[in-house]
């Protein structure tokens, strides 16, 4: 790569408005891998500000950094991704936000349910834990996750 083909770590962080700890931090997560000068300078690819740049928006819709690597890793290394190659990432990230957005719909219309009902009804109520009783299923707030309480007829 000629030098005028790549840009510095400065140069980076100006364009995609990222800290160059920040740059240092993703190359660490193998997010981005630049090169290295004769004198040990860090030269990246322009492609570079793009993969940054899908990072960000990536970490925005709750993509943890392993996720976010994971489907990086499927980008070619010796060369600027296509536009195939981001919709074929896109494709993928799709399916996870679907289902988040059906999970958190599915959450929102229970707490609708439950907070603006006001019975607090022992048989109905998603939040009700009689004596922890769904502490067997796991951790978190069991009902609302999916997870069918076993109640008693009298309730």
């Amino acid at each position: 790569m000629k030098g005028t083909d790549t840009l510095s770590i400065g140069e980076l962080a100006e364009r995609t408005g990222l800290a160059v700890s920040a740059i240092r931090f993703y190359e660490t997560k193998g997010l981005v891998a630049p090169v290295r000068t004769e004198s040990g300078q860090r030269r990246f690819m322009r492609a570079d500000i793009r993969r940054l740049s899908f990072v960000l928006v990536a970490q925005e819709f709750g993509f943890s950094i392993s996720e976010i690597a994971a489907q990086m890793d499927k980008l070619p290394d010796n060369r600027a991704p296509t536009k195939a190659d981001w919709t074929r990432i896109s494709r993928d990230f799709r399916k996870h936000l679907d289902a988040r957005i059906e999970g958190l719909t599915a959450l929102r219309d229970k707490l609708d349910g439950c907070i603006g009902c006001g019975c607090l009804s022992m048989k109905k109520c998603q939040l009700y834990n009689a004596g922890d009783a769904a502490n067997r299923h796991g951790r978190g707030p069991r009902y609302l996750m999916g997870d069918r309480p076993d109640l008693p007829e009298e309730l």
